[in-house]
């Protein structure tokens, strides 16, 4: 099969059968596409010329220009996946979209070497560093107070924007949701009597998320007083809009979060997230259960969660060091 034509087949796969977010698409593709240019350059366009030596001759060589060890598991991932999904194609062509004709030729067929460098699923034995164990970014209660009193100051006047940025912040910290999961929202996803939100997760999994009364407050505002003034024909039902009246866009949450941030001390990435991180963090320092947490992120895994178990922990000893006198 020609290499570009299964990346694309796989890529379809994901979004149509496994139901993956387009952001996820978007970065598998993006994973595939370097493996094809790297390959190329050894003269390599089709799937049944990949082998176990050059896929890990790949993330060798992406680990030498500096990616990060997520970033290099992420590669990993992808190219597993997409091996696993051809070596499927060739078992059952109708069932991946892909032509009996394209499938079915000898060097395909072949069986695996003693090295399983080869074989109908060449990558099942890669692997790639373990992801390094950092501690998510966390800002403070009082630092999310400041923010948040900064950002009530600069919507004071009305401007339609500043109203929208109000919300957006409020929303991000109260319901620790995930950046696409607050620009997917529609103006029906928000239950404004319940102060709960119905969100579309990894996976097209829905869950429903509480917020509190200041983000209530703030909802209640941007969509009496500035959602009207930036809605236009191409509005639809989005929630949140944009200057031009379109869907507020990932990129420019992004943005707004990144410059609020950027005079706030602390290392580790600027963006939606750390907003994330910070309201499950500030939860578990409420008290709240472990299970209770997962559930309003909408992690998969406990194990996702217990992070900022550690996050906690850290912030308690850090206390600890700088007021106790014997420390």
């Amino acid at each position: 099969m020609e290499l570009q034509a299964a990346i694309d087949g796989y890529a379809r796969h994901l979004e149509v059968e496994r139901g993956y977010s387009p952001q996820t698409v978007r970065a598998y593709r993006s994973d595939l596409a370097a493996l094809r240019s790297f390959v190329a350059s050894r003269g390599v366009g089709e799937t049944s010329e990949l082998t176990l030596d050059l896929y890990r001759d790949w993330l060798w060589d992406a680990s030498q220009q500096g990616l990060a060890r997520a970033t290099l598991a992420r590669r990993s991932a992808a190219a597993r996946g997409f091996s696993a999904w051809v070596a499927r194609s060739i078992d059952d062509p109708a069932s991946q979209g892909v032509t009996p004709a394209s499938a079915t030729t000898t060097d395909h067929a072949a069986p695996a070497s003693e090295s399983g460098d080869r074989g109908p699923d060449p990558a099942a034995r890669l692997r790639a560093p373990k992801a390094e164990k950092t501690l998510p970014r966390v800002i403070t209660r009082a630092q999310m107070d400041g923010i948040l009193t900064a950002l009530a100051a600069r919507a004071a006047d009305g401007e339609p924007g500043a109203v929208r940025d109000v919300a957006v912040i409020e929303l991000l910290y109260a319901a620790g949701i995930r950046v696409s999961e607050l620009t997917g929202l529609d103006v029906d996803d928000v239950d404004l009597e319940r102060l709960t939100l119905r969100v579309l997760g990894k996976g097209s999994k829905e869950r429903v998320v509480p917020f509190g009364v200041p983000a209530l407050a703030a909802l209640r505002g941007y969509l009496a007083r500035a959602r009207p003034l930036l809605a236009a024909e191409r509005s639809g039902p989005a929630l949140f809009l944009g200057a031009r009246g379109g869907r507020l866009g990932t990129r420019a949450v992004y943005q707004l979060v990144a410059s609020l941030l950027a005079d706030i001390p602390g290392g580790g990435p600027a963006g939606p997230h750390t907003l994330r991180h910070t309201a499950a963090t500030h939860l578990l320092d409420g008290g709240a259960d472990l299970r209770a947490v997962q559930e309003i992120l909408g992690h998969a895994s406990l194990g996702t969660t217990q992070i900022y178990t550690h996050v906690s922990a850290e912030r308690l000893k850090e206390t600890y060091r700088i007021a106790h006198p014997r420390a």
